[in-house]
């Protein structure tokens, strides 16, 4: 009997985005989207959500959201690898909602159940007279496009303020990547960082963005 030879593999990212800690701030709320390479192909679930707004308990300082991912992406080629992209919003002074913090993280690149801490971070004005009108405005700087975080291009250029971290669990399954010559590693557990090898192609231990 001969055996099926794929021409794509799978990767099947679900978990959850479980909260935040923003000492300064409450009432927020997170929105999520997925960028990745122009070889890969969302074939179910959501690319992009938002969550509820939550605040503060009175024994905790942390936002508790538990707000649920569920995607599947098909590709023949893991350059591009996916990357979740998290921009956490809230009320300034004024009642306005304001961005309070940028993250990316590229999704764990072996089988298995991964807890991830994303430092979030917030574009900086540049001159004085700026921060003045932001504040008095109510109007802060922001990306016109939250992806841009997770693209390297330009960033340089950017200056930022480190602001708070939000807590994302995810649970990877991978389909026929072997019989494709790549090598995704042995699962491993929520503590370990994950590493993957491919014919031709080196990864790097997952960086925080």
């Amino acid at each position: 009997m001969a055996t099926s030879n794929p021409s794509v593999f799978l990767l099947s990212v679900n978990g959850q985005i479980e909260g935040a800690n923003f000492p300064c701030y409450d009432d927020l709320y997170c929105k999520y989207c997925f960028v990745y390479g122009q070889d890969w192909m969302p074939t179910t679930g959501l690319e992009e959500g938002i969550t509820q707004i939550t605040c503060k308990g009175r024994q905790s300082q942390k936002l508790i959201w538990n707000f649920p991912l569920d995607i599947t992406f098909k590709s023949t080629n893991p350059s591009g690898w996916p990357q979740l992209v998290l921009s956490v919003y809230g009320p300034d002074v004024f009642g306005n909602d304001v961005v309070r913090g940028y993250g990316a993280i590229h999704i764990p690149l072996t089988p298995g159940k991964h807890k991830r801490t994303l430092p979030m971070f917030v574009p900086e004005p540049t001159w004085r007279l700026q921060k003045f009108t932001s504040w008095l405005w109510g109007r802060r700087p922001e990306y016109t496009d939250p992806k841009v975080v997770a693209q390297g291009e330009g960033r340089e250029v950017t200056r930022v303020c480190s602001q708070g971290f939000v807590t994302v669990i995810f649970n990877i399954i991978m389909k026929d990547m072997k019989k494709l010559g790549y090598d995704s590693g042995p699962s491993t557990s929520s503590n370990a960082q994950p590493c993957g090898t491919a014919s031709g192609w080196s990864t790097e231990e997952q960086t925080n963005l």
